[in-house]
């Protein structure tokens, strides 16, 4: 290989990594992460053996790829309400790196691809589920929820619970109870999670006209309403235990990480500050992590004895 030809594959190969990096954000990295990681973990939950490397490639591509792609279709139906809020104007669409119809071809070609790797490598229930989760995040709650209710964030929690559905469907092709306890802990996270978050956004979403519960009911009200859902969370999060899905370490660390979260909740419904709404809302992104995690931990624990 000449050094001319060489030269030109660098460029070319460059070209194409800044071309991907101005798309890569479009996905939404960190919440497709978390909603890999969830997956994955409950790929593991659904077996006592190792989950087969092929099948676990294949299931974690294929939903990263579909949680990109309903993402990238967030962005792009909501680019004018991104580029009047604070958190949301630095991305790809309302800075003009990238146009409206390059959208529509990757967030197509991407979730495309990952819904055909679960039908063809994973299982048909799988991939169905998947397009599911992605109409109900792209369509049934961006489009409708979102600027219609102040509840959209609990309806539309759903379609973010659905992960560890899709990933116990990809081990065992069938949602089983345990499946739907780990959705539910997710559905009852999110309200909390979201509600910390748009406390200390709520002027920003007043301004864009988006009918938060902030912005409808207030902040007081608000409040309450983290602090009810928290309780509610408690609860739920024990279920895993209560099943016999878990063990001791499981219930010491929810024990643990739900007493942290009830103290946040309890703090913010007495003495609100937007510092300590903004803890909150990373906290509750910890908790999330650490709560699966330690479900994995405890689920091998007991399998290796």
């Amino acid at each position: 290989m000449t050094t001319i030809t060489i030269a030109r594959l660098q460029k070319f190969t460059g070209h194409v990594s800044h071309e991907f990096l101005k798309f890569f954000p479009l996905c939404k990295p960190r919440v497709t992460a978390l909603i890999v990681f969830t997956a994955m973990i409950g790929m593991f939950l659904a077996t006592p053996n190792m989950v087969p490397l092929g099948l676990l490639l294949a299931a974690t591509l294929g939903i990263g790829m579909a949680s990109g792609a309903a993402a990238a279709f967030n962005c792009l139906i909501e680019q004018k309400i991104d580029a009047r809020m604070a958190r949301t104007r630095g991305r790809p669409l309302p800075t003009g790196q990238v146009t409206s119809m390059q959208t529509v071809v990757f967030a197509s070609l991407l979730g495309g691809a990952g819904l055909a790797i679960l039908y063809f490598l994973v299982n048909p229930l799988t991939m169905w589920l998947t397009l599911a989760t992605f109409l109900g995040y792209a369509v049934i709650y961006t489009i409708f929820l979102k600027p219609a209710t102040p509840l959209n964030i609990v309806i539309g929690g759903a379609s973010g619970a659905m992960p560890p559905i899709l990933g116990w469907a990809a081990v065992n092709n069938v949602v089983g109870p345990e499946a739907l306890i780990l959705f539910l802990i997710i559905f009852a996270w999110t309200p909390p999670h979201f509600w910390a978050l748009a406390l200390y956004r709520r002027k920003e979403y007043e301004k864009v006209g988006m009918p938060m519960l902030p912005v409808t009911h207030g902040e007081e009200f608000t409040r309450l309403h983290i602090l009810l859902y928290t309780l509610i969370l408690f609860g739920v999060a024990l279920m895993p235990y209560g099943y016999g899905m878990s063990g001791l370490i499981y219930l010491a660390a929810s024990l643990l990480l739900n007493t942290v979260f009830m103290v946040y909740a309890i703090k913010l419904y007495r003495s609100y500050s937007d510092d300590l709404s903004r803890s909150m809302f990373r906290y509750s992104i910890l908790y999330l992590s650490l709560l699966f995690a330690a479900l994995l931990i405890d689920h091998y624990w007991y399998f290796a004895l």
